[in-house]
């Protein structure tokens, strides 16, 4: 994962504002005032809690992908 980034999708419409995805990936994750999970600007680099957090989605509503590439890493 060393230099490579990842690109992050959320699926609003699905996500239920359970707040895993913040709690796995704090630096990454925050809830708005809806409740519902935001990332930044994509590209970020890679980083395991990201994918934890996009595992761990109860609404499965987070996509990984690679930035060089838009290869899948995770999608729900």
């Amino acid at each position: 994962m060393t230099g490579e980034h990842w690109t992050i999708e959320i699926d609003s419409a699905v996500c239920v504002g359970s707040g895993l995805c913040a709690g796995s990936a704090a630096r990454t994750f925050t809830l708005d005032t809806a409740g519902r999970a935001t990332a930044p600007e994509s590209p970020v680099p890679a980083d395991p809690d990201l994918l934890e957090a996009a595992e761990n989605c109860p609404a499965a509503a987070i996509t990984l992908r690679t930035a060089e590439e838009g290869k899948e890493i995770f999608a729900p």
